[in-house]
Order: structure tokens, then C-alpha cells, then sequence
């Protein structure tokens, strides 16, 4: 595995490697014995602008070596050239990062691109969504939050925590709008997930001091 992980780490210079050998067999002999050569060089070139060393930050991303992941990504020179999922989970990426850093604007720039290229699984285009609704929320669009949301819930979200956030969302959504039976349902399905996350538990625990005295 790790000398796989760099040939993808050297891959476009190796590429270059195999193409100037190729140039030189080719010029000394002919070309059949340098095809090999050839052909390596092109693949190697295809894959690193087609699909990139997205592979390498699995590894960094779990430990949490965040610059390690940053200098990977940087190491992209043409996103646009990425093959479509692989580009979809580029600016993921990328806006998550964004995010950690508060950077919001710059994060929803880059899910919007994501979410607008679609995903290969289901549930992160779900939890893209929920982000991009989370941040409409924060900005007071409530319109635009609920149409993330409601997507984000239909396409499906990968973990019940932030299912429970999803849904105690909209029921603040559906409260704004007097919509209180909605509102209601939305907050029992959130409590019927039993999340155990202290800040969504709080939060349960704050809309369930009032929400039993609306009407509807």
C-alpha cells in the first residue's frame, strides 16, 4: 500500500520519466520497443489530471493532520480537469476545511460546486446538502434552508446525529412559519433518534420547554 502511495504521490514525474526514456529508445531503436514506455507515461499522465492523489488523504483525514490534506489538495493544479466524482469529493473536501476554519463563505462556494456536480453515494450529496442548509439558516434564509434540508432528508444523511440536527432544523424552520403541527412532527422524529451529541441533546432539550405549549 504505502509503495503504491507513492507512485500516486510521484506519478507525474515518473510519467515524464517514461515518456523521455520512450523518446530515447524510440530515437536509438524503433518504435515498438518504446511503446511500453509510451503507454505507462500516458496513463500516468491521464490519471493524475483525471483522477488526482485524492487517494492519499484518507490517511491524513483520519488522523487529522489537516496540513497534510491542504498541502495534498494544493497539489491539484486543474480541479476542473478531475473526473466528476472525483472532482464532487474535491470541493467537498475543501469546504469542509473552509469550515473548520469559519471560512464560511468560502465554504459554501465550494459545497455549492459539489452539490452542484452530484456524488457517487448518496449520503455525502445528503450531508452536503445539510450543510449548505445549515449555513442558508445562519444567514437568515430560511427558504433556501428548507429546500436544502428537505433534499438532504430525501437523499439520506449517513449518521443520526446529524439526521437529529436535520430535523430539529426544520422544526425551527416550520416554527418561523407558524407552522406548529409541522414543527411538532419534525421535533418527534428528531427525539425518536436519541442522539447523544451534548449539543444536539441541549438543543432537544430547549425547543421541548416550549414546543408542548404551541398549538397544533
Amino acid at each position: 500500500m504505502k509503495f503504491y502511495n507513492i507512485i500516486i504521490r510521484y506519478r507525474f514525474f515518473l510519467s515524464l520519466l517514461a515518456i523521455a526514456l520512450a523518446v530515447t529508445v524510440n530515437v536509438m531503436y524503433s518504435f515498438w520497443p518504446s511503446f511500453i514506455l509510451y503507454f505507462i507515461g500516458v496513463i500516468g499522465l491521464f490519471s493524475h489530471f483525471f483522477i488526482g492523489p485524492m487517494r492519499l488523504i484518507q490517511e491524513p483525514m483520519e488522523k487529522g493532520e489537516i496540513e497534510k490534506v491542504e498541502k495534498i489538495l494544493a497539489s491539484i493544479w486543474y480541479p476542473g480537469l478531475l473526473y466528476k466524482p472525483v472532482r464532487s469529493t474535491y470541493y467537498t473536501i475543501k469546504g469542509n476545511l473552509a469550515m473548520m476554519k469559519q471560512d464560511f463563505d468560502t465554504a459554501e462556494k465550494h459545497l455549492k460546486k459539489s452539490n452542484s456536480l452530484g456524488s457517487p453515494m448518496p449520503e455525502a450529496e445528503g450531508a452536503n446538502k445539510l450543510q449548505l442548509g445549515m449555513m442558508s439558516m445562519q444567514r437568515g434564509n430560511l427558504k433556501e434552508a428548507e429546500s436544502y434540508i428537505r433534499a438532504a432528508i430525501r437523499i439520506g444523511i449517513p449518521d443520526k446525529e446529524s439526521e437529529a440536527v436535520a430535523y430539529l432544523s426544520m422544526c425551527q424552520i416550520f416554527m418561523n412559519k407558524r407552522e406548529f403541527r409541522a414543527a411538532k412532527d419534525f421535533f418527534r422524529r428528531a427525539k425518536a433518534l436519541k442522539p447523544t451529541t451534548k449539543q444536539v441533546v441541549d438543543q432537544i432539550k430547549e425547543i421541548e420547554k416550549y414546543i408542548s405549549r404551541i398549538p397544533g
